[in-house]
């Protein structure tokens, strides 16, 4: 049973947001709902972001301005300040569309379940929105790869 696709295992019952959604009630979802995560969609369950608890977690945490060193008429960042921009519009935002990751990794219902598990691992990520061409139809987390290993 090596050759499970994403489709074999994704949850189809996908929990969604839209990017108009304010930060607040996604909160209120993610604990009602007992999740870690939502895609993003758009009217046509077309996958925009996707928002996760870390990003709720970094409005709350301290920003710090990037170390620099000045030389000459030059100021040199020894840290990133795209990074620094970044977390800083986070925290002053109200909306999911301000907080959400918008290059979304995602796989077709007949991705290999191989091809999944690494996609998640190399990028870090916890869960891995299952389309139909370009529609959402599921949503495999880590949980669903470590119950397909009974399946296998």
């Amino acid at each position: 049973m090596n050759d499970l696709t994403a489709g074999d295992i994704m949850e189809s019952d996908v929990i969604t947001v839209s990017a108009d959604m304010t930060v607040q009630e996604l909160a209120e979802l993610l604990s009602k709902k007992k999740i870690s995560g939502a895609p993003v969609v758009d009217d046509q369950k077309r996958v925009v972001g996707i928002v996760s608890e870390s990003d709720l977690v970094s409005l709350d945490a301290d920003i710090h301005f990037p170390h620099y060193i000045q030389f000459l008429d030059s100021v040199i960042f020894l840290e990133s300040v795209k990074k620094f921009e970044e977390r800083l519009r986070k925290t002053a935002a109200t909306r999911i569309k301000q907080i959400m990751t918008v290059d979304v990794a995602t796989a077709q219902k007949d991705t290999p379940l191989h091809e999944v598990a690494t996609m998640m691992t190399d990028r870090g990520i916890n869960r891995l929105p299952v389309l139909d061409g370009d529609v959402l139809v599921g949503i495999v987390t880590r949980a669903s790869l470590v119950r397909s290993m009974t399946k296998r």
